[in-house]
């Protein structure tokens, strides 16, 4: 193999190949095989350098000489080396600001004759340097060096620095051939140690995954078909591809990234790169910025020729390298096509990864797809998979105007994300089968319509609720992502102490009605089934009317609402008054009739639960005493209102401490409420906070996962009073916060002071 050398001092490219062992001199040779048979024999290189150091040198006619190997992150090279009995690291990152650091960035080795001479470093790369200050403390001068890759193949390695060649003057042609020598005996060390494989697949053959004669055919097809290996891989060998994944980073020395539709490529970079060219090119900047650091997503970490390209077209001063499947590479780039979106991790799905949980004859209903037919099945299933795997609570289709692409959002932890753009051609097609499979009337695009859908992934159920809507640039749809599964710990409601222990004492009381309000996707129903858990028990019969029924718990008869059947909530209370009931949940008091039947059952003996769209506890009141509701029945029956928001929590792998400054001290004091402030038991100079930084666990955002915020308002008899004669709810809330309740905003300012949230995302979703 002939590697090209840049030549700083005579402006050449110079040529090495393994013959150059057969010109080696008889002391040489010598030199040759005991460095090579004792660094085979080493457990760890790193132990083994000061004894062969001067072999090593005398091997390259050199006076000094510093090994770097790889960190297997993608960030940086290291050398170890010693200063008395201690053991001290040099690290550099890959970067052209650093000799080594550019022939780690690049791959190619570098004869300079003169390190101290700036234009000469310049005419190789703009941003090459020489750090003197080495020499300066030390008082050596560095002068020529050769510079070479260490690497077994693709992968890279490491880095092998000569300095000064013994008798001084210019390294040699030869000299440069004789530190490829030996850079080819470290590469086999290091990739012995680093347990490294031959090839991109070769892990996945030694777990006897696949045979080297399927790869070899696979290869075959991806030109023929126009997939990629890692799509076979997948889909035809049935590998999962967290181990594909693996085999990569076993190959490539360097970590694999995902697609994560919470990262977002940064786009004041993205926006100096022409997007068909980094399709081409197949490499995606993930973080960081010019002036300090770069993440880069590319399918192939070893391709010089694109990594050169990536310099060019980014010069930063220091490269971060992380391997990815192409075409996650294409989604982080706009999505890419249908086509590529579906070659994707979850890939050509099979009749048994998304099933219908209802089979539907698609009949002649099916021609309304087109001839995209199986494309846009699969591309409809796809959406499902991943929102569901990312955790999403909702599906957004939005029609782009005219030949614009129809962007897909997901939301998550409360905030929107695009994941996917559907071009125009397609987006009809896509409609029609999410109106086939909720069965809804796909001629019809005037007016709105609902419908749910239910599936199985795997075996496991899941049902969304679906919902379309015509605008000004074509029909829009959004679905509701309602996940099977059972009760939330009532532990885990992350409930004060006070809250938790008048709640627990309140749902013990055998009738009364006790409500759980807030606005449409604030955790209702979580809290609800939660509560309904902690008093399940084989002794007590609940009864449960839901819109849809979302949580299932055994020992729970529970029952879906159907308007169109006349099935409603009203309705199924009146019915569960006949069925000997102790405990009834009503999914929400819509109306005078539902809420004034609610009541009657608390005052006759059963405990009654139920939701309502309300601001806060007090409002409650307010809001049900407006529907026409006796005064008198509902004060006795009301045993208590939990006002509850979701807020976004830290991401607890990444989030940064710091100590506030007297005017956020300041800020928390007049939220809290200065009177109250000293029952949190913290103080000015003891007070941490934390913040949100962002890592991948966390897709950069510093958030992860949502918790509660509370505010419990329990019915005593001052209260119960105060309800009887219709009193406004600022009244009720005076005395509510008298006798022990918390507003959201307290209840949110203790999360932040106990790190599980931060001011921004309080005042999101609360305000003073």
């Amino acid at each position: 193999m002939t590697e090209n050398v840049e030549t700083a001092a005579q402006g050449q490219v110079t040529g090495v190949t393994d013959a150059a062992l057969a010109t080696l001199t008889r002391e040489e040779r010598s030199l040759y095989e005991k460095i090579a048979l004792r660094t085979r024999e080493a457990v760890a290189f790193a132990e083994l350098l000061p004894e062969l150091e001067e072999s090593m040198l005398r091997f390259l006619g050199a006076v000094r000489l510093t090994v770097y190997q790889t960190a297997g992150d993608g960030k940086e090279i290291l050398a170890k080396y010693k200063s008395g009995q201690e053991l001290l690291e040099i690290k550099l990152p890959l970067s052209p600001t650093s000799i080594a650091g550019y022939v780690a960035l690049t791959q190619k080795p570098l004869n300079i004759a003169d390190v101290k001479n700036a234009s000469l470093l310049t005419s190789i790369n703009k941003q090459l340097k020489f750090d003197s200050s080495f020499d300066l403390r030390s008082g050596f001068d560095t002068r020529a060096m050769v510079v070479v890759p260490i690497k077994l193949g693709a992968p890279f390695l490491g880095v092998l620095q000569v300095i000064n060649r013994v008798g001084g003057g210019s390294f040699t042609e030869a000299d440069v051939g004789r530190a490829n020598i030996l850079a080819k005996i470290l590469a086999e060390k290091f990739h012995e140690e680093f347990e490294g494989t031959n090839s991109p697949y070769e892990y996945l053959i030694k777990k006897g995954r696949i045979t080297q004669e399927k790869i070899d055919q696979f290869q075959k097809r991806t030109k023929k078909e126009g997939v990629t290996m890692n799509y076979l891989l997948v889909q035809d060998a049935k590998i999962p591809p967290e181990m594909v994944a693996a085999s990569l980073e076993s190959y490539y020395k360097v970590p694999f990234m995902r697609y994560d539709p919470n990262i977002v490529p940064p786009k004041s970079i993205l926006k100096s790169l022409n997007m068909s060219y980094l399709r081409r090119q197949r490499w995606v900047p993930m973080a960081g910025s010019v002036d300090s650091e770069l993440m880069i997503l590319i399918d192939d970490p070893s391709d010089v020729g694109r990594q050169m390209e990536i310099q060019r077209a980014l010069p930063a001063k220091k490269y971060i390298f992380r391997v990815g499947f192409e075409e996650d590479i294409l989604m982080y780039l706009g999505g890419g096509s249908v086509s590529s979106y579906l070659h994707g991790l979850a890939g050509k799905l099979e009749e048994e990864d998304v099933q219908d949980g209802e089979r539907i004859d698609d009949g002649n209903e099916a021609g309304e797809v087109n001839e995209n037919e199986n494309t846009i099945i699969q591309l409809v299933n796809r959406l499902i998979i991943d929102a569901q795997r990312a955790g999403a609570s909702d599906i957004h289709i939005e029609p782009g105007k005219g030949n614009i692409p129809s962007r897909v959002r997901l939301r998550i932890d409360g905030l929107c994300r695009i994941a996917l753009e559907i071009p125009s051609t397609h987006i009809r097609a896509v409609l029609s089968r999410i109106k086939i499979m909720a069965r809804l009337d796909i001629s019809e695009r005037r007016i709105p319509q609902d419908g749910k859908i239910v599936v199985k992934i795997r075996g496991q159920p899941l049902e969304l609720r679906v919902a379309t809507l015509p605008t000004v640039f074509g029909e829009g749809a959004v679905m509701r992502v309602l996940a099977a599964g059972g009760a939330l710990p009532f532990e885990n409601l992350n409930l004060s102490d006070r809250n938790f222990r008048e709640t627990d004492r309140l749902i013990q009381i055998p009738y009364g009605i006790f409500l759980v309000v807030g606005p449409t996707g604030s955790g209702k129903t979580t809290t609800l089934h939660a509560v309904l858990g902690r008093i399940n028990t084989p002794e007590k019969k609940i009864w449960t009317a839901e819109d849809p029924v979302e949580i299932t718990q055994a020992g729970l008869q529970q029952v879906q609402m159907d308007n169109k059947a006349g099935l409603t909530f009203a309705t199924a209370l009146r019915a569960f008054l006949r069925a000997d009931p102790d405990v009834i949940l009503i999914g929400e008091m819509r109306d005078h009739e539902t809420a004034g039947a609610g009541i009657e059952a608390s005052l006759t003996g059963h405990l009654v639960f139920s939701t309502l769209h309300t601001n806060s506890a007090p409002e409650t009141v307010t809001r049900l005493l407006d529907l026409g509701l006796d005064p008198l029945n509902f004060s006795d029956a009301l045993l208590g209102v939990l006002a509850q928001r979701l807020v976004r929590t830290l991401c607890k792998d990444c989030k940064g401490q710091y100590r506030p400054s007297d005017e956020q001290f300041e800020q928390l004091v007049r939220l809290y409420g200065k009177e109250y402030f000293d029952e949190l038991e913290v103080t000015r100079e003891g007070l941490l906070l934390y913040e949100a930084r962002g890592c991948g666990k966390c897709g950069k955002s510093g958030y992860k996962g949502r918790t509660g915020i509370h505010e419990l308002m329990v019915a005593s008899d001052e209260i119960k009073a105060l309800v009887a004669r219709k009193a406004p709810a600022a009244e009720i809330q005076r005395l509510s916060m008298k006798e022990g309740m918390r507003t959201l905003v307290q209840d949110g300012v203790a999360k932040v002071i106990r790190g599980q949230t931060d001011l921004a995302q309080l005042f999101r979703v609360a305000t003073e």
